[in-house]
């Protein structure tokens, strides 16, 4: 139970963030654009009918130990991804769980779209550089959130235990290793 409420925590919030994040001014940056002498300001927009997806869609309800997980990137080492929104392959908003198993990151690679990362469980060790080195990398625990810049190369993944993140963003996506190599590996040892 607990885990449910910090996936939904996290949905929401992410939700929140990614219509937070769009190129629309905010209401209050309109009136202030618009002629005080002219006209009145323009009400405020409804931004679930802007969306055009209230009321049409249902509630949605999930929980961690029922999510279908599949394995992320065609990798043998374990790393695996639920999709609770969204195709991360279509043009259009995602929201992505992915799990690290101990031991495995991902290496240096860059997406094509600006992607918001929160931690649910675990360590999550992030580097923001083009070299591989996870020994140098920075760790984030539960709660803690990185942006990834469209085009930034990073890499990511679990060390000692085992990691879920919840990512969005808007597709479609993909991940470009930068040497063309695999896009998982090993950040220790097999135990």
């Amino acid at each position: 139970m607990k885990g449910s409420r910090v996936v939904l925590s996290a949905g929401f919030l992410l939700t929140t963030l990614a219509i937070g994040c769009t190129s629309q001014p905010s209401p209050a940056a309109e009136q202030q654009a618009a002629p005080a002498a002219t006209s009145p300001a323009a009400p405020a927009a409804d931004r679930q009918a802007e969306a055009g997806t209230f009321p049409d869609r249902d509630f949605t309800r999930l929980n961690l130990d029922t999510l279908q997980w599949r394995a992320t990137e065609n990798n043998t080492l374990g790393v695996q991804t639920a999709i609770l929104e969204g195709d991360p392959s279509k043009p259009g908003f995602y929201l992505t769980i992915n799990r690290f198993p101990p031991g495995v990151m991902s290496r240096p690679h860059t997406h094509p779209d600006e992607r918001h990362c929160l931690v649910l469980k675990g360590t999550w060790y992030t580097g923001d550089t083009k070299e591989w080195t996870p020994e140098q990398t920075v760790g984030l625990k539960p709660g803690g959130y990185m942006r990834h810049p469209s085009g930034g190369p990073h890499y990511d993944g679990a060390l000692e235990e085992e990691v879920l993140v919840a990512i969005s963003g808007y597709g479609p996506t993909r991940a470009d290793v930068l040497d063309g190599g695999d896009l998982f590996g090993r950040s220790r040892p097999a135990k």
